[in-house]
């Protein structure tokens, strides 16, 4: 089999909720979505989708993703897309960094291989590991009782664990963690993430204003040693996410005793080949996995329940649901919520057809 084109489709995923804030006033009203087609000679068409979360919480943004297609298509012309090992080396030979523009290209040739094989990914990924899988739910950042109440709504939803969006004037976080965590039954879960909004002194009063909470504290420093500093000071259970980027940066965190659990987001580290690499190195050394993405719509939901769902219940802290947070379908066959809880499909590959009338002309065709 050999890649004969690439479609490239720019989709716009305006939110439910009408704006999406996180740390240090950071936040997005409508996502900036690309979707990929790979064409083989075959005939067989793989699928993916790569959406940032804006331009200002990792190194990626959107017309990056798109630009980075752009070089890396002529370099993908003529190659085997089965050969998934092959393709990652090409990309990395191609283009240094960028791991979120290659993402798309990865997942939409593991999507290649499973219609090939007619197997669904959570088999090629390491097989059925659990039915469904446990959803969180994140609490844009808004006032304490605003946050509260959002809270009181998605647990009527069927949700069970919460992501509440802190990193912004401590006296307040501090607030909304209380506020929080008071509505919520003993069962459920509050993770209070800080997307590396405080500084090292701000996260230092806010953990001990909050010590003997049941809360878990999720990123709350820019940067790796700062939040190994915060570790070291709190009793709380502790999530890393920004600064976990890589297999290496994993094997360091590890090796450091820097957290309980990670979140993997499947396009910050490059695609499912890196995801799965790293997922297993979890597995391996007993840290549960949020499996996620930045943000996206039907394309990247179906894939992160194809990950969740070959990863034992055990280690699965969460996962997400991204296509309920929008206002636009742009597949059939997606993942859907029931009960706070999802499945991936059955169906070879990831399971989903694009709704081409949803994503308009492609911005993009290289052959």
């Amino acid at each position: 089999m050999k890649i004969t084109a690439l479609n490239v489709y720019q989709v716009d995923l305006p939110l439910k909720e009408g704006r999406y804030s996180w740390s240090n006033g950071n936040y997005v009203e409508v996502f900036d979505s690309t979707v990929l087609e790979i064409i083989t000679d075959e005939g067989l068409k793989g699928y993916a989708e790569c959406c940032p979360l804006g331009s200002a919480y990792l190194p990626s943004f959107a017309l990056g993703v798109r630009a980075g297609l752009a070089e890396l298509s002529p370099h993908l012309i003529g190659q085997d897309p089965l050969n998934i090992g092959q393709i990652n080396r090409t990309m990395d030979g191609a283009l240094r960094g960028h791991p979120y523009a290659k993402a798309p290209v990865d997942i939409a040739c593991w999507d290649l291989l499973g219609k090939a094989t007619g197997q669904p990914l959570y088999t090629l990924l390491g097989g059925d590991a659990q039915q469904d899988v446990v959803l969180y739910r994140a609490i844009s950042q808004e006032a304490p009782d605003i946050m509260a109440q959002k809270i009181e709504g998605y647990a009527a939803e069927g949700y069970t664990k919460f992501q509440l969006k802190v990193g912004g004037d401590a006296n307040d976080d501090i607030d909304r963690i209380h506020a929080t965590r008071a509505v919520l039954k003993k069962t459920d879960l509050l993770v209070a993430d800080a997307n590396t909004g405080w500084t090292r002194h701000e996260a230092a009063r806010v953990v001990g204003a909050i010590a003997g909470m049941d809360v878990y504290v999720e990123q709350p420093c820019l940067t790796y040693e700062e939040c190994v500093s915060i570790r070291r000071r709190t009793a709380l259970p502790f999530v890393m996410d920004e600064v976990i980027d890589t297999p290496n940066t994993l094997v360091r965190g590890i090796a450091d005793d820097a957290m309980d659990v990670i979140n993997l987001k499947i396009s910050k580290v490059g695609g499912l080949s890196k995801a799965r690499l790293m997922r297993d190195l979890c597995v391996a050394h007993g840290i549960p996995m949020t499996i996620e993405d930045t943000w996206g719509g039907d394309i990247t939901t179906a894939a992160i329940a194809h990950l969740a769902r070959s990863t034992p219940s055990e280690f699965t802290f969460s996962a997400t649901d991204f296509n309920s947070y929008g206002t636009v379908d742009i597949a059939e066959g997606a993942p859907k919520r029931v009960n706070g809880r999802m499945t991936a499909a059955d169906r070879p590959g990831l399971g989903v057809t694009p709704i081409f009338d949803a994503l308009g002309a492609p911005v993009a065709q290289y052959s």
